[in-house]
């Protein structure tokens, strides 16, 4: 049979550095569109 759940027993550190990493890439992101849409209003013809 199955073992019982234990709450709170499950390791979670890949899951940890998967969101870490997913965040990082997506501030970079946001950064780089930011700067993007400011370059365009500063030097639009």
């Amino acid at each position: 049979m199955a073992e019982e759940h234990k709450h709170g027993s499950m390791d979670t550190s890949a899951q940890e550095k998967t969101f870490a990493g997913f965040m990082s890439v997506t501030k970079w992101t946001v950064i780089a569109i930011l700067a993007i849409l400011v370059f365009l209003a500063i030097f639009r013809t």
